[in-house]
């Protein structure tokens, strides 16, 4: 285990966050798409339009967010990983919670941490794949808040994981149980899904689809590798879900996906790949709307692996990461060293490249 040279570390666990109550529904859905890093216009344009979508998506999310109790799961789920995380990082650490687009916001989060006094800041954005409209969003919001607040405190930090051995053996361990029951039942694919994005963010240079690309085939190395798959071939297709507006988005999509499934005869073991938590796109999205597809397109057996959440496994690839990002000063991926390709020129790791 990495020794900490400082006395007091503070680690500061990011994600998107989500509405405490049906009334926050129409402010959080605001507060998303008045995000820059989601709808990239200059202002009044961006709020205009954050306002008008915000009112028109209020009445189907608040639909979604009643099949969840009236509110989001996603902070109480953060909380819980922050707490485990807390328990093996031991007394010199204290983690802190930080959510996008409903509180606890940057501001917040960063007044609790002043008074906490820390010698040392480490940032750990909770996507494993890194975007500009997810994991930078968060870090920039964050330096305005910090700055704001005086946290002179020397800050390192993880842009992303998406082929930590720790984080790719928690999903091996999810996924290998329900498989081997799909491939009892019949053919089985193995549908890897992830939150989609416009494509026109990927070709500006973001590395998220690139990076989601190489969590699946470490996930499926991994698996290869159990002495319950290893030589069998393995069918498995990666797709993206949440999908919203007129632009053209990455794919291909979930729900075509889940369509061609039932044409192959194929049983479904769906894996979401860039969630570490449950929320509305995998309590809602995957185990009702996508399970109800599959069900009328004849798909016998429809099987959704847990978001990690505070698994074991998945708490020691935190864990992990905060160590090795003590001895670090610059944004950087879990390894330490770029892994993102040059052309990838959204990517904070290429920082460290040298």
């Amino acid at each position: 285990m990495a020794k900490p040279n400082s006395k007091k570390i503070a680690v500061i666990l990011f994600n998107l966050g989500g509405p405490d109550k049906l009334a926050s529904v129409k402010p959080f859905l605001f507060n998303l798409f008045n995000d820059n890093a989601i709808i990239n216009l200059p202002q009044p344009l961006r709020f205009l339009l954050a306002k008008l979508i915000s009112l028109r998506r209020a009445p189907v999310a608040r639909d979604i967010y009643e099949h969840m109790g009236g509110k989001s799961p996603l902070l109480e789920n953060t909380e819980k990983q922050a707490e485990a995380l807390d328990k093996v990082l031991g007394k010199n650490f204290k983690c802190f919670v930080v959510m996008r687009y409903w509180h606890p916001f940057s501001a917040e989060t960063a007044a609790r941490v002043k008074d906490f006094g820390p010698d040392r800041i480490v940032l750990l954005p909770l996507y494993p794949q890194f975007s500009t409209t997810t994991s930078a969003s968060s870090l920039e919001d964050w330096a305005k808040a910090a700055k704001k607040e005086g946290l002179g405190a020397a800050t390192s930090g993880i842009c992303c994981f998406p082929t930590e051995k720790n984080f790719i053996a928690a999903h091996t361990e999810a996924i290998k149980p329900l498989l081997i029951n799909s491939i009892k039942a019949g053919p089985t694919r193995i549908l890897f899904t992830a939150h989609g994005l416009p494509e026109k963010i990927i070709e500006k240079g973001d590395p998220y689809a690139w990076q989601v690309e190489k969590t699946v085939a470490a996930v499926m190395a991994s698996l290869w590798r159990q002495k319950e798959f290893g030589g069998k071939p393995l069918d498995y297709v990666i797709c993206y879900q949440s999908r919203v507006g007129p632009l053209k988005w990455i794919g291909p999509s979930t729900e075509a996906e889940i369509i061609r499934a039932g044409e192959d005869g194929k049983n479904l073991v769906v894996a979401p790949i860039s969630f570490v938590s449950e929320h509305s796109e995998t309590l809602v999205e995957l185990d009702i709307k996508y399970a109800r597809l599959a069900k009328a397109n004849k798909i016998k057996h429809y099987t959704r692996v847990p978001a990690l959440g505070d698994d074991q496994g998945f708490i020691l690839s935190l864990q992990r990461m905060v160590e090795n990002a003590l001895s670090k000063e610059a944004i950087n991926p879990a390894a330490g060293n770029q892994i993102c390709p040059a052309d990838y020129v959204r990517c904070p790791c290429k920082e460290s490249g040298k």
